[in-house]
């Protein structure tokens, strides 16, 4: 299986495109938040419909600055992976929406608890599959992946807890845009895509092994 990983496309529907459009030979396609920036339901419906027009399984989670009320738009749309669990050829997902409380005060934060709430309700409605991928927005708390510029670790301790505790194969996520980039917590492999609007996303491979490639 060939995974395209995407997060924080803010919009940039049209480079989003281009991307997917360039990858025709993934097998399946992660939208991995902020699809928008303080978007409407026509917003999300846009940016879902230009990827499942490529006629590749979609798998989508919101963000920070995606409002909580388009969770019921991905519902719609088939694609939602909040709290819910995928298994896709042997390879299990579970999504988590939002991120945690900030000084910001984006449209999407929700207590750091619920985070690895949601994590737990989409783990128990897993199978058995072969790999378990976990898709995030928010990277768990400090590695690599959730540091500002500045040194700051902003990412969620309850994920990096979880993480720590069930072990997916890979962790998928995005939300700080300059911590693009891959650590390991335990075996799990954590990659935050970087932000998708500028034209970074990840390349996930299957097989025998997995490998991950961060693009460009």
């Amino acid at each position: 299986m060939r995974i395209l990983a995407l997060s924080d496309i803010h919009g940039a529907f049209e480079t989003m495109r281009k991307i997917i459009e360039a990858e025709q030979s993934a097998d399946v396609i992660i939208l991995a938040g902020d699809l928008t920036t303080r978007g409407d339901a026509d917003d999300v419906k846009e940016v879902v419909e230009k990827a499942i027009a490529f006629h590749k399984p979609v798998l989508t989670i919101l963000g920070n600055m995606d409002p909580p009320e388009l969770e019921s738009t991905l519902q719609q749309s088939g694609t939602a992976l909040d709290s819910r669990a995928s298994e896709i050829d042997g390879v299990g997902f579970i999504g988590i929406s939002a991120s945690p409380h900030s000084p910001l005060h984006t449209p999407n934060e929700v207590g750091d608890e619920e985070l690895g709430l949601r994590a737990e309700r989409g783990w128990s409605h897993l199978g058995n599959p072969r790999w378990r991928i976990m898709v995030a927005h928010t990277p768990p708390h400090r590695t690599s992946v959730d540091r500002l510029r500045q040194g700051s670790h902003v990412g969620s301790p309850s994920l990096r807890r979880f993480i720590e505790d069930r072990q997916p194969d890979v962790v998928i996520c995005g939300h700080i845009h300059e911590a693009r980039g891959l650590d390991m917590i335990g075996r799990s492999q954590i990659v935050n895509c970087g932000p998708a609007f500028e034209g970074s996303y990840a390349i996930i491979e299957i097989g025998e092994m997995m490998q991950i490639r961060l693009v460009p």
